[in-house]
């Protein structure tokens, strides 16, 4: 599971005392709320499906691949399924093949999700392995699904324009910049990354 409230409350403290933006952003904005997913095989198939698309439409075709294949939950059961059944479900062609390519890495065995490696690059290595996740996406799975407290997506846009803003930088630094930056933030940077999407959500309830 993801960083607990008390988790991200006390890496946040731990943040504000090294880097007064967090202190200042935390009297603005407060503490963020638990972003915390179910570890396994269904959580990144969500990922997959969710790629690119908004909300709404996601959920719409999570909902049709159930009704046209049953148990989501069981690798076996996309890794059956044909093509027509995955694209009229909704899923384009690349999604189609980025859905098996998971499915067939987990119901063989290739990935084992409940076991991936202890060390952040190793299990991002092992992740990005499979056709349609990306650094983001993994990094995103090992945020939110298995909690860890170091993970930094700094490929992320909210990310970097929220980090920018807040050490008040002229200009959106890039994901390069941004992991030198955060630096000093280890062994904290899963909870900067969830503040800085927090942050940029206030910031934009009040424009």
């Amino acid at each position: 599971m993801g960083l607990t409230a008390d988790q991200l409350q006390h890496s946040i403290d731990a943040l504000a005392k090294v880097e007064p933006a967090f202190a200042a952003g935390l009297q603005r904005a407060g503490y963020p709320p638990e972003r915390i997913r179910d570890p396994g095989y269904e959580t990144l198939l969500r990922t997959i499906v969710g790629q690119q698309v908004s909300v709404a439409a996601a959920a719409s075709i999570w909902n049709k691949l159930a009704g046209l294949l049953g148990d989501l939950t069981d690798p076996a059961t996309v890794a059956a399924a044909a093509d027509e059944t995955l694209r009229a479900a909704g899923l384009s062609r690349q999604k189609a093949s980025y859905a098996r390519s998971l499915a067939e890495e987990v119901s063989s065995g290739r990935l084992d999700l409940a076991s991936l490696p202890a060390d952040d690059e190793e299990a991002i290595a092992a992740l990005t392995h499979i056709k349609g996740i990306g650094r983001w996406s993994a990094e995103i799975y090992l945020l939110f699904a298995e909690g860890r407290a170091d993970i930094w997506p700094a490929g992320d846009l909210a990310v970097q324009i929220e980090i920018g803003r807040m050490l008040g930088l002229a200009e959106r630094p890039s994901e390069k910049q941004l992991r030198a930056l955060s630096e000093p933030w280890r062994p904290h940077r899963g909870a900067a990354a969830i503040f800085a999407w927090h942050h940029y959500k206030t910031d934009m309830d009040v424009i």
